[in-house]
């Protein structure tokens, strides 16, 4: 899946010329905390609450108010994993997506990529592990061989780098078990750092809660 097939057409971008309380109000509305300002087709930044806050007056314009995150966005074509590195490395909850002129063309909420992540195996039951490692002790071929001589498969896997040091690396991975005792066992007897679990079933309604309590976990 790449970012153009992400994009939340139900988050349109504001203008330069639109106010501070326009902004509060869909804000509010749409229920995020920052929303993308677009002048003609040029993507400016992203404006948050905070900020309009922090100014104190509803009816200033956005073009009066610094904006942040000006270059971080995802080209359209790039897959949904680049999109949420983009999101977890600049801790945004929105990514802008620019065509190949770099033009804006919407936005990706880093809940829809996340559920892009857990929905790309989530036909299977299966669950998910985080694993905390230094930078060179990072094989995903190793992790592959472990997982595997317990007659399993990694689904998908997402490598971020860890908030708290910089030098370590968080290792996400879905895997097609719903019991994952014995991987977990196998981890740690290779002396693996498991730091999350998720367990996920086929079918169950707690599937969003799930993917919730993993973006919480990863720091957004």
């Amino acid at each position: 899946m790449i970012a153009e097939e992400l994009i939340n057409e139900m988050i349109p971008p504001l203008k330069p010329t639109d106010t501070a309380q326009k902004a509060l109000r869909w804000m509010e509305e749409l229920r995020v905390s920052q929303l993308p300002v677009v002048s003609g087709q040029d993507y400016q930044g992203l404006v948050r609450d905070e900020m309009i806050f922090q100014h104190n007056d509803p009816e200033a314009l956005l073009s009066d108010i610094k904006l942040e995150s000006e270059q971080v966005y995802a080209f359209k074509y790039q897959h949904f994993f680049d999109v949420l590195k983009v999101a977890l490395d600049n801790h945004v909850e929105l990514v802008a997506v620019l065509d190949e002129d770099r033009h804006f063309v919407g936005v990706i909420t880093v809940n829809d990529t996340m559920t892009a992540f857990a929905g790309s195996s989530i036909q299977e039951p299966g669950g998910i592990l985080v694993l905390l490692m230094e930078e060179r002790d990072y094989s995903l071929t190793e992790v592959s061989r472990l997982v595997e001589s317990n007659d399993a498969k990694i689904l998908s896997s997402y490598v971020s780098t860890d908030r708290n040091d910089g030098a370590k690396l968080k290792l996400t991975i879905k895997i097609n078990r719903t019991d994952l005792t014995r991987i977990i066992a196998t981890f740690e007897r290779f002396n693996y750092n498991i730091v999350a679990r998720f367990q996920q079933s086929q079918g169950s309604d707690d599937d969003k809660g799930r993917i919730d309590l993993l973006l919480r976990y990863l720091n957004m």
